[in-house]
């Protein structure tokens, strides 16, 4: 494993020979109807780090005017049990299943020593688990049923893709992932305003304490939390910030918003891997503050770990 600069450890496609994803089709779920979408009303937004405060190399900047349709968006990210229906339907065996390993946070490994194959280079607190997956989200002695209403983890940009395509949605543009994101606040640092604890209040998951040894759990978590454990933002989505980081449909390219149309941007057509949005459990200002609404990092299509979901779009 390795680090396309911080957040989640990434790896290489498998050949094509190992590749085994088992689509049967459905057994007569639907997978729309397992969906609650919050209506996004079309708009123009001010996308990008109108405050400064971004990484150079994320290309965050020059802010610039976006226009969007109305869209329908999930109103939290895909869950456990929701996810679990799509394998049951489909038979689906994700990435992390496929190459037998993912990416577990050190505090949060449930697994037999000999199950640990090693640390990320340049993240050691990232151990490689085998029987690490989106049913194992600690390791193999874990399970995803004592968490059903948490999000989904150890899930690919290409298994994301692939669920969509059962369900009938897609995933969003990442232009669309930062106007819902921004709940009708412009220019704003965080989803619910400038202010990371207004009042004191904790309103996202992220890290607290010293990283990566000691989280004070302020927040109420060391790991996921359920989806909608904290308030929605204007527009009623929650944890657009923290909790797990959210796979987007575009390519990454730092210098895209140089050129990125005003009407809505689809991303370009090539780049260094899959946008990755919102932050998750592990976001730290001392290591990495993107769990601002204008924050935005990539990893490769097939790479999982376990602070890595998804949420998604209706396609009309």
């Amino acid at each position: 494993m390795n680090l396309p600069g911080c957040c989640a450890p990434s790896r290489e496609p498998l050949l094509p020979e190992a590749a085994d994803h088992r689509t049967t089709g459905s057994i007569g779920l639907s997978g729309q109807e397992l969906h609650d979408d919050v209506r996004i009303p079309g708009g123009t937004f001010s996308m990008g780090d109108s405050l400064g405060e971004g990484y150079p190399a994320d290309g965050e900047t020059p802010v610039h005017d976006v226009r969007l349709d109305g869209f329908r968006i999930d109103a939290t990210a895909v869950t456990n049990s929701v996810f679990s229906a799509f394998v049951q339907a489909t038979g689906y065996r994700t990435e992390a299943e496929q190459y037998g390993t993912s990416a577990v946070f050190h505090l949060l490994v449930r697994s037999p020593k000999s199950e640990i194959l090693g640390a990320a280079t340049g993240a050691p607190w990232w151990l490689n688990v085998r029987g690490a997956d989106w049913a194992h989200p600690a390791g193999p002695d874990s399970t995803w049923q004592e968490i059903p209403d948490h999000p989904v983890v150890h899930v690919s940009h290409n298994d994301a893709v692939e669920y969509c395509a059962w369900a009938g949605r897609r995933l969003p543009t990442e232009a669309q992932w930062e106007y819902a994101a921004r709940g009708g606040l412009d220019r704003m640092r965080y989803a619910w305003g400038n202010e990371l604890t207004p009042g004191g209040e904790h309103l996202c998951n992220i890290w607290q304490g010293t990283f990566p040894t000691a989280n004070t759990r302020d927040d109420g978590h060391l790991g996921t939390a359920s989806v909608q454990s904290f308030p929605p933002n204007g527009y009623g989505l929650h944890e657009m910030a923290g909790n797990v980081w959210e796979w987007c449909a575009d390519w990454f390219l730092p210098k895209y918003y140089r050129t990125s149309p005003t009407n809505s941007p689809q991303g370009p057509t090539i780049g260094q891997g899959r946008v990755m949005r919102g932050g998750s459990y592990l976001c730290h200002d001392s290591y990495c503050n993107r769990y601002r609404v204008a924050a935005r990092t990539f990893n490769t299509p097939e790479s999982s770990s376990g602070n890595l979901g998804f949420r998604t779009i209706a396609l009309t």
